[in-house]
């Protein structure tokens, strides 16, 4: 089984055992604990117990610390992440733990805070060899930064980022975008809206290229009126309380559009709400394909987010055990998933 911790730069909020917390806990010497992990014949069977009682109390695997010890290496992938309270990383997490499941690796969570320089958080993890290998979740740096962390010498795997020096695994944000606006157009919609979020994060700057090609093969001039925000900024707006406060900007709007793309779901579910709670309804399409996009009908962009997560950490498996094989990228092509959102009677 597969442990997690969890870290995040501002403090370690929950430190993992040691081997000295184990042997002072259970009352036994440091060599005692280690010959129990390392299965040694050498330790009674009470003193074992004992300490196997004590690691399991404390969260402690020593399964992978025992491999550990024999490899030298630490067992341990890290993955950091800027919010862990999010649908598009737990899905993820979800595929990375699958693949760690069939090894014998422990994984451990840190959790780059908003409010500090990003580059200097990771750097901040890197150093301190932490992990043997490193999975970045939506970190997004110039590619400058990436550059300086090649330095470190780390197995390192991008998960929705790339960089030419790191193994990757993305998704075209432009051709999801670009499919679902395409969708409407070719419905007879002329004012397509695009439900945003943070300007200036690169899921947005992406999915609003794909929506502008859109637009321009259709010949349909881009009014920057049409794209619209919530207030609310937490996560960069990427919440079900910035897609309510955005769709009801936009039906408020005269005139009203006639259709919306929806930046993720779970701002499609803000904007439903905010339908359902004026009683004015328009189709929108959101973008990810969580698991209770289909049970509200809503019509979505789908990303294979588990899929990202089992074939990165896969990648990253594949670079610590062998550090000069090839730097694989992978981009998935996202698919454009039609249930009942679409229809303003299905709404």
């Amino acid at each position: 089984m597969t442990g997690v911790c969890v870290f995040s730069f501002n403090s370690l909020r929950k430190v993992p055992a040691t081997i000295y917390d184990i042997a002072k806990k259970a009352g036994v010497s440091i060599a005692t604990v280690s010959r129990v992990f390392n299965n040694s014949a050498n330790v009674s069977d009470k003193a074992k117990k004992k300490v196997l009682a004590v690691a399991d109390e404390m969260g402690y695997h020593p399964q992978a610390f025992a491999q550990g010890l024999a490899s030298r290496k630490s067992n341990t992938v890290m993955v950091v992440v800027p919010v862990i309270s999010n649908y598009f990383f737990m899905e993820v997490l979800g595929g990375i733990q699958d693949k760690l499941s069939q090894q014998n690796y422990e994984l451990s969570i840190f959790n780059i805070s908003p409010n500090k320089d990003i580059q200097e958080q990771v750097e901040h993890v890197l150093k301190r060899r932490w992990a043997e290998g490193y999975l970045f979740i939506s970190i997004h740096m110039e590619e400058e930064k990436w550059e300086n962390l090649e330095k470190y010498n780390v197995p390192i795997t991008l998960i929705d980022e790339y960089f030419q020096g790191f193994d990757s695994v993305s998704v075209d944000n432009a051709q999801g975008a670009y499919r679902a606006t395409k969708h409407f157009l070719e419905q007879g919609y002329a004012r397509v809206a695009m439900l945003s979020a943070l300007e200036s994060s690169k899921p947005i700057k992406d999915r609003l290229k794909g929506y502008k090609k859109a637009l321009n093969e259709h010949e349909i001039p881009f009014d920057n009126t049409l794209v619209v925000k919530g207030d609310s900024m937490n996560r960069d707006g990427f919440t079900e309380r910035a897609g309510y406060e955005a769709m009801i900007k936009m039906l408020e709007m005269n005139p009203m559009p006639e259709a919306c793309l929806c930046a993720s779901d779970i701002q499609a579910v803000g904007a439903l709400k905010a339908m359902q709670d004026t009683g004015k309804k328009l189709p929108i399409i959101g973008y990810d394909d969580i698991e209770l996009a289909e049970y509200m009908g809503l019509s979505t962009i789908r990303q294979p987010m588990r899929d990202m997560g089992f074939f990165a950490t896969q990648n990253l498996l594949d670079r610590m055990n062998n550090s000069e094989k090839p730097i694989s990228q992978t981009i998935y092509s996202p698919e454009l998933t039609i249930r009942s959102s679409t229809s303003v009677n299905g709404v």
